[in-house]
């Protein structure tokens, strides 16, 4: 059964930094990524990880950074420089092809105070 369980949320200062983690189980995916969704807005791309190959969206470019550890099958955003518009629910998402994800995890919340 695949699961995606995200950690390493929390409250952070702006300027300050955060690594979150999602660990997957149940099989290994060839894209990983992560999203956020602040309230009562859309769900919206931060970062992929595809083979050899990152995405990012302006919004978060050259302060975010996903790897992966395949060995542990474990996906991190390394997020830095953080400003209180990052402020949302990160969530881990899984799939099997490029920009297509088909599994994701509960999320965890980050929070960026002024």
């Amino acid at each position: 059964q695949v699961q995606l369980v995200e950690s390493g949320g929390g409250l952070v200062q702006a300027g300050g930094s955060l690594r979150l983690s999602c660990a997957a189980s149940g099989r290994l995916f060839s894209t990983m990524g992560w999203f956020r969704q602040a309230p009562g807005k859309e769900r919206e791309f931060v970062a992929e990880s595809s083979g050899s190959n990152t995405y990012y969206p302006d919004s978060v470019k050259g302060r975010f950074t996903i790897s992966r550890d395949n060995a542990k099958n474990t996906v991190y955003l390394q997020m830095n420089s953080l400003k209180p518009e990052d402020t949302a629910v990160y969530y881990c998402a899984a799939g099997s092809s490029t920009h297509i994800y088909g599994y994701w995890g509960q999320g965890t919340q980050v929070t960026v105070s002024s």
